[in-house]
């Protein structure tokens, strides 16, 4: 199968620059899948398309601020940081975008703060390490890490979090959950549904491009996820 059988025409003043306010106004299709009829909703209106006693499994990952601007120390010229994944205290595996960033070169934050370019990896990703552990000044550091196709600035970084978000370490958001809000959940559950949780932590292959001519040459990375037991029981018990 061919990557270009995926291939379709999105004008750009269809996609949505801000967010819907209330998250639950946004649009929803409905396919349904016997008869392949397609239904125009709001997304508040998933509650009652779904059964009672279905579950609905929510990654509870929390986007992390991980798009840092940083400079060259030689030279100051620019680059930017989109941290992906924490290695030990003070190693990232990152994206780095600019030229020659060659192991060895030393990369400087707003703040002062420097890292190194310990290990050149595939395309733009580099093994950093920071002088200082940086994970918990990253509100006052970083900024959210939005799609490239969205060019309006973030007023509230809360909306690019779903509202059940919790465990930090996403480089990008859950998108499919960005919609719900605490009262649609009450209402589900209400409705007779089950809610659990997993992690699933974001990373790369939101950002990388598919550059393959065949579905099956794309190579696909690792990502952090999570199970505990209670939800795996809620699921297996569906």
């Amino acid at each position: 199968m061919k990557v270009a059988d995926f291939d379709y025409d999105l004008p750009a003043h269809f996609i949505a620059q801000t967010p819907a306010e209330p998250r639950d106004t946004a649009r929803l299709m409905r396919l349904e899948r016997g008869s392949g009829a397609i239904s125009h909703h709001k997304f508040a209106d998933i509650a009652e398309m779904l059964l009672p006693g279905d579950v609905l499994v929510m990654n509870d990952t929390r986007v992390i601020p991980a798009r840092l601007p940083a400079t060259k120390a030689e030279s100051g010229g620019k680059v930017e940081i989109l941290l992906l994944r924490q290695q030990e205290k003070r190693r990232w595996l990152a994206l780095v975008g600019g030229r020659n960033i060659r192991d060895g070169m030393r990369l400087l934050l707003a703040d002062g703060t420097g890292c190194t370019v310990l290990d050149r990896l595939e395309k733009s990703q580099r093994l950093l390490e920071f002088d200082l552990p940086i994970r918990a000044r990253l509100p006052e550091l970083g900024e959210m890490p939005l799609p490239p196709y969205i060019q309006a600035e973030l007023a509230d970084p809360g909306r690019y979090q779903t509202v059940y978000a919790r465990r930090a370490g996403s480089a990008a958001a859950p998108t499919a959950g960005l919609h719900f809000t605490p009262a649609l959940l009450e209402r589900i559950t209400a409705w007779g549904l089950h809610l659990a949780r997993c992690t699933l932590h974001i990373g790369l292959d939101t950002f990388q491009p598919v550059t393959a001519e065949r579905v099956t040459e794309h190579k696909i990375h690792s990502e952090f996820a999570r199970l505990d037991a209670a939800n795996a029981q809620i699921i297996n018990n569906a």
